[in-house]
Parts: structure tokens; sequence; C-alpha cells
């Protein structure tokens, strides 16, 4: 259980492993954070695969934790470790390639957002349920999967957009079968690793430093409404609902 790295060749790939769900404590954050940075560092490593087990790619953070947690130690700690290992996706000095399969929900939609290439499963559904949650974050990154309009419709009503539709849009490259997830991310990635390291570590400063949107701005902003509705009460109703199941 945890985060964990294995060498493909010159491809590292990461894997996420937080049972049941892969819902993130605030010490997972930072984890993954630290492998996707350090493999990103390593001149062996020329792509990274960020992949999970389990039933789905990525749901969020552990609200039981932080509902556990007395004050607001623990929402702060997620809040920094979501824009760490977000960055840290972004900011990897080689292309990151998500595999991603089942659930792809909140924190899941900031990894995959900031992916270079996303590979999904048939199953693979996305999106961004805070509204529902009483928290606010990672319309930055659904902004990046598709265009202004869903990606607020998709915000407000807390729906969820599948893997067939997002490529569709052109925001996730392949639709394959469960079984092939990570066969098809892997071939992906050794394409790319087979290339000139050098090239393709210029080209992933290049295209971050022509990108549109300043994702870390963007981002830590709609931060600051979730510190709010927490102040407010707002935030500390809606978990509780969540985890009675109301």
């Amino acid at each position: 259980m945890g985060i964990r790295t294995e060498r493909d060749g010159h491809v590292e790939v990461v894997t996420v492993d937080f049972p049941p769900v892969n819902a993130l404590p605030v010490r997972g954050w930072f984890d993954l954070a630290d492998a996707i940075t350090l493999a990103g560092r390593d001149p062996e490593v020329h792509v990274v695969v960020l992949r999970a087990e389990g039933r789905g790619f990525n749901a969020g953070v552990d609200i039981k934790e932080i509902q556990r947690s007395a004050g607001f130690d623990a929402l702060v700690g997620a809040n920094r470790g979501c824009y760490a290992a977000f960055g840290a996706v972004y900011e990897c000095e080689v292309p990151v390639v998500a595999a991603v399969h089942g659930f792809c929900l909140g924190g899941g939609i900031g990894l995959a957002g900031n992916a270079d290439v996303i590979i999904a499963s048939e199953d693979a559904t996305f999106g961004v349920p805070e509204v529902e949650r009483g928290a606010l974050g990672a319309a930055t990154h659904l902004a990046r999967l598709v265009p202004q309009h869903l990606m607020r419709t998709l915000y407000f009503t807390a729906r969820k957009i599948t893997a067939a539709e997002l490529h569709a849009h052109g925001s996730v490259y392949r639709v394959v079968p469960r079984a092939g997830l990570d066969d098809a991310a892997l071939e992906i990635a050794r394409d790319i690793a087979k290339k000139d390291p050098r090239v393709i570590r210029a080209a992933k400063a290049a295209l971050n430093g022509i990108d549109v949107q300043q994702v870390h701005r963007s981002y830590r902003f709609e931060q600051g409404f979730t510190f709010e509705l927490n102040l407010l009460g707002a935030s500390d109703e809606a978990r509780e609902e969540f985890l009675n199941g109301r």
C-alpha cells in the first residue's frame, strides 16, 4: 500500500495504491509528488507513467482523515499535498503519461489534467464532485480536458464524463479495454522514450513555457475559496453528509 515505483527501460512507472478507492491521505499526496519529481530528475528516466491499482485511478483526498482531524491541520495538509502533487506532474522534467481506469475524481482530475498524455480504459469516468463536498478545486485542470462551458456544467452539476467523450474532445489520446490499459500506456511511453531525451526534456519545458493557463496560480486561487467555505461551516456539513451516505 502507498506509492511505489519500478523501472521499465527508460520508463519510470509510478503506482498509487491506497485501498479501497485511492483516496489519498495527506502523506500520500506528498509521497506521490516526491516520486514524480525524483523520477523526472533522473537522467536515465525519459518518461513517467502514472497508474493506480484497485477499483479506480483516484478518488481525491481522504475525507475521513480530514473529519478525524481537530482544527484545520488535515485540510491545510491536503490542500498543500494536492498542490504539490499536481505541480509535480506538471513540472516533471519529462513527459507524464496517465493511465486512468475506473473513477478519476477530484484530485484525480488534478493529476490527469496536468499530465502530458492520457490513456484511459473503457470503464473510466472523470468528474469533479467538489461542490457536493463543500470544497472547490481542480476546475483549473478540468478546463484542460473539456471546453469552457462544458467544464462549467460538469463543475456545477458534479456530473461525470466518460473516457469516450473525452477522447472525442481530444484530451484522452486512446481508450482501450481495461485489461490492455497498462500495455497501451507503456506503448506510448516507450515511443516517447526512444526519442533523444535532451530534445524531449527541452520540449517539455518549452510547452510549459507557452501554456496559456497558469495552472499553479489558478489552482491556488480556487483553494482560497475552499478555506472560506470551511470557515463558514459549509464544508464540514457537506463532508459529514457524504460520509453518512446522504
